[in-house]
């Protein structure tokens, strides 16, 4: 069955975070919606590789309407965390056990958002130490799995574990 992916993302995302995920969910038959401040702005990686067109404003979409979260990394999801309504938007589908991807930097908005605790995770080296303190229970593995829901990889080498992972986890 086709799910529907709420991506939060904005500029200087990590590309290859961004395009490999959604190249594995699409191939797999789901849907993936970007997010951002308004629909149609132009957002651009960190590396200017990719430039991904938005699909919705934060404030014309609800958590509801979605069956999964995707948090690709780079400065992307810090940029995003000091935004409340991102940070609620990512904590609704925590809250409600639903399936959440984040891939290295991804975390931080999960640690603003006040929803690692007792959760096994990973994320950048950078933002481990972060992750720990929001009450998480993180490894340093290439991918960690929570609760079948939960999934979550350090760095772009990680990104083939993560995949199969997330598309395991929607295709339940």
């Amino acid at each position: 069955m086709s799910k529907k992916i709420a991506t939060v993302i904005t500029d200087m995302f990590e590309d290859v975070e961004y395009t490999d995920p959604v190249k594995a969910f699409k191939e797999a038959g789901h849907e993936v919606v970007t997010i951002e401040k308004e629909k149609g702005n132009n957002v651009t990686g960190k590396q200017k590789e990719t430039t991904v067109t938005i699909d919705q404003g934060i404030d014309d979409v609800n958590p509801s309407d979605f069956d999964a979260l995707f948090i690709p990394g780079g400065f992307s999801p810090d940029m995003l965390r000091a935004d409340d309504r991102f940070v609620t938007f990512a904590k609704h589908f925590m809250d409600e056990k639903k399936p959440v991807f984040a891939i290295c930097h991804g975390p931080q908005l999960l640690i603003t958002a006040k929803t690692l605790e007792g959760r096994k995770a990973t994320g950048f080296k950078s933002i481990q130490v972060d992750m720990d303190y929001a009450g998480a229970k993180v490894v340093d593995e290439e991918v960690a799995v929570c609760q079948d829901q939960l999934v979550t990889s350090r760095q772009p080498d990680d990104i083939p574990a993560f995949n199969r992972e997330a598309v395991r986890v929607l295709n339940k």
